[in-house]
Order: C-alpha cells, then sequence, then structure tokens
C-alpha cells in the first residue's frame, strides 16, 4: 500500500466529508458490494481519452471505493453538476497507469510507490 493506512482513514472521516460539503470537487457515486448503500466519494478526477482516470494514492487493494467500483462495473461521476455514468472500471499499474493521463499531468513523489490509476469510461450518450 503507497500510503499509510492511519491517513486513508483521516481522511474518510474528515477531509471526505469536508470536500462533499463544499462542493467543489468531482464526486464519485457508487454502491457498496457487500452493503448495496449508496456512497459518495470525492475523487481527483482526470478527463482521459473516452473517459476519466483517479490516480491512487492508497491503492486498489487497502481502498473500498475502488472495491467497490471494480465490483459493481459501473459509477457516476458528478463534476459541477453535471453527472457522467461511468463504466468498464480497470486498475492500471506503472507505466501503462501513467501512460493514461496526459502529458503534464503531475505525478506524486517516488518516494510514496503509488503506481496505480483506476481507468473508467464514459457510457455514451
Amino acid at each position: 500500500m503507497p500510503m499509510p493506512s492511519f491517513m486513508r482513514h483521516i481522511n474518510k472521516y474528515t477531509f471526505n466529508r469536508r470536500e462533499l460539503a463544499k462542493g467543489d470537487r468531482p464526486v464519485l457515486t457508487h454502491v457498496g458490494r457487500l452493503s448495496g448503500t449508496v456512497y459518495r466519494t470525492p475523487v481527483e478526477a482526470i478527463p482521459v481519452e473516452g473517459g476519466y482516470a483517479v490516480v491512487l494514492v492508497y491503492g486498489a487493494e487497502a481502498t473500498d471505493w475502488v472495491k467497490n467500483v471494480c465490483t459493481a462495473g459501473r459509477a457516476t461521476l458528478t463534476i459541477d453538476g453535471v453527472a457522467r455514468e461511468l463504466t468498464n472500471p480497470r486498475v492500471l499499474v506503472g507505466d501503462e497507469a501513467w501512460g493514461e493521463l496526459p502529458s503534464g499531468t503531475g505525478r506524486p513523489p517516488a518516494l510514496l510507490r503509488v503506481d496505480e490509476v483506476l481507468r473508467l469510461d464514459t457510457v455514451p450518450g
């Protein structure tokens, strides 16, 4: 796991709630794979050809929302009040992950060992 687990918990219960209340950040809406509960998670959604990518600073295996989206095979991304249906989630690793991002996209410091990106396709329509 690239970032320490305690940081994930701090963000989940403080930062994420604050960001949802502010309404400035893109929000990924997804369904819990076990509970069926609808969740909203603020993310840094990077537009890519045919969809969006999210850099996974905590890694795919340590993040419930990533597991939820991958299990469901879909999610909704809301940016500036506009909802976009996304499908075909897949975790890309290493060079494949960074190759999906537009040139000039900043990378986390190498010390953090962040090497995964969640790639989702926009549903046409």
